[in-house]
């Protein structure tokens, strides 16, 4: 059946359900895309780091942070602002700001987790609606009930269901999908954070 049908044949249900499968699109590219610019090559970024704060050439090493994107970049630069407030203070300064850069990271998920969770329930209020419909007109007309009028209801309930199902798979796996991108940026952060406190720290200067 032609796409043209399908639509007209599945109800109102149907249409929030393409709906939510758009929303689900956008979020998706607009979360991958932001992980792809935050997730950075942070070993070489550090060693950059480490060599102009060798030279004592903070300015510069400000610069690199505010021209690298991502969070272990903005971690990096709360460190360097921190260096001269001793050990621990550097430490506790990553730790606010790891709190900070995490929610920005996993903003938008829980959407996208609640859109493959209620898609195949509202396939399924679809598909209820379907089969009301087919046996109103049962009830209604008895033996007397038009075929084509009943098909109709009951290829309601059929494409609502498989568009529900079409919409939370994806979706659910792409949730996954971007959980372990957050995991891995989050990882290269608590990396970067130790790292960067040996970095302003060593030289015995605090």
């Amino acid at each position: 059946m032609l796409l043209p049908a399908l639509l007209a044949n599945g109800g109102v249900m149907l249409w929030l359900i393409l709906l939510i499968s758009a929303v689900a699109i956008v979020v998706f590219v607009e979360r991958f895309l932001h992980f792809h610019r935050a997730q950075i090559n942070s070993t070489e970024f550090l060693n950059g780091v480490r060599t102009v704060l060798k030279r004592d050439n903070v300015v510069e090493a400000l610069s690199i942070c505010d021209a690298t994107p991502g969070p272990v970049a903005r971690l990096v630069k709360t460190a360097v602002l921190n260096r001269d407030h001793g050990r621990e203070r550097v430490r506790e300064a990553l730790e606010e700001a790891g709190l900070a850069e995490v929610p920005r990271l996993e903003e938008k998920l829980n959407l996208l987790a609640t859109i493959a969770q209620i898609a195949p329930l509202i396939g399924l209020l679809g598909t209820v609606l379907g089969f009301i419909r087919t046996f109103g007109l049962m009830q209604k007309d008895g033996l007397h009930a038009h075929v084509g009028d009943l098909t109709q209801g009951i290829w309601q309930a059929l494409v609502c269901a498989a568009a529900g199902l079409a919409v939370a798979i994806p979706t659910h796996a792409g949730y996954n999908y971007l959980v372990s991108r957050v995991n891995s940026i989050v990882l290269d952060m608590e990396r970067a954070a130790t790292e960067i406190v040996n970095i302003v720290t060593e030289g015995g200067k605090l």
